[in-house]
């Protein structure tokens, strides 16, 4: 089963966007909220630097935000990504 993680926050437009394709796509992930500086942190040093949100992980494969989950979306690349 492909394990899928979001960092996300309550008020953010490009989360929500990104949470929707993958809900369309039927896949289950887990949510982190980022409500502290500590979780914030952890998230940073695990996409290598990235401070914004939507960060997404896809098994090992640091995604990266909305717009990257949307252009794997739209090469054909996200479905194989998800069956792994």
């Amino acid at each position: 089963m492909t394990d899928i993680l979001v960092y996300s926050k309550d008020i953010c437009p490009h989360c929500v966007k990104a949470k929707n394709l993958l809900n369309r796509k039927g896949a289950q992930f887990t949510e982190i909220k980022v409500t502290d500086d500590q979780i914030k942190e952890e998230m940073i040093k695990k996409s290598g630097g990235r401070m914004t949100v939507p960060q997404i992980f896809i098994d090992d494969f640091h995604v990266g935000g909305c717009d990257d989950l949307h252009a794997l979306e739209a090469s054909g690349r996200l479905d194989a990504l998800l069956k792994k």
